[in-house]
């Protein structure tokens, strides 16, 4: 059986990727251990989360430090603090730095609201929405030094409604969000879920470029 895996989760906001990870590893024989919760903002409401589930919170401003490289040398150290098998970006509303990707490469994962290649950024509903797009969606990806642009682990789709707002699209994508993140997890602290330097590798088995795909 493969050793526990220990997660660190950093986020800046409300933590509801972190709540989806806190009840599907809240079992006893999860492989994940959520070891803590760090944020850059003291009053994000996540770390509410992760405190009421007994894990350990830590706060690190970055309006304390000069410049994004000391930040990201704090935040390195501790994080690795906690002896992570694996680091997850959960609304962490920080460009980080090559030197702290690379610290974490092949152990990096992230979030992000679109059917990547597809919106990059910010406003990703909005944006799909105004391009009359069929579907969209979210993905788990490792993260490199490009930004939303790392190796694809998984995607999932939904229809777009004529009736669609951003904020009903955002709700539907969200649920998906919750559903994916704790897999792509699973996967890895499974040793099933690796990054090789010729790209993602799930069972032993290449992934394509887009990654796992799961539609409704």
């Amino acid at each position: 059986m493969p050793a526990p895996c220990n997660l660190v989760v950093l986020l800046s906001g409300t933590g509801s990727n972190l709540q989806a990870m806190i009840d599907q590893f809240r079992h006893a024989d999860s492989l994940v251990r959520i070891r803590a919760v760090i944020s850059n903002r003291a009053d994000a409401p996540g770390l509410v989360r992760a405190a009421n589930a007994g894990i350990e919170t830590r706060v690190l401003e970055h309006a304390g430090y000069q410049g994004r490289g000391a930040f990201d040398e704090a935040l390195m150290a501790l994080i690795d603090g906690f002896e992570p098998s694996l680091v997850a970006l959960a609304g962490f509303m920080r460009i980080l730095s090559p030197g702290f990707v690379r610290h974490y490469h092949g152990r990096l994962l992230n979030i992000h609201p679109s059917l990547l290649p597809r919106y990059k950024g910010l406003h990703t509903h909005r944006r799909a929405l105004e391009a009359g797009d069929a579907e969209h969606g979210c993905s788990v990806h490792f993260v490199t030094e490009e930004l939303d642009g790392g190796p694809l682990v998984v995607q999932a789709a939904v229809a777009i409604a004529a009736e669609d707002t951003p904020d009903t699209l955002a709700q539907r994508v969200h649920a998906q969000e919750h559903r994916i993140y704790p897999l792509a997890i699973d996967w890895f602290a499974q040793g099933r879920l690796g990054l090789t330097p010729t790209g993602v590798v799930l069972d032993g088995h290449p992934l394509p470029a887009s990654g796992h795909l799961i539609r409704p």
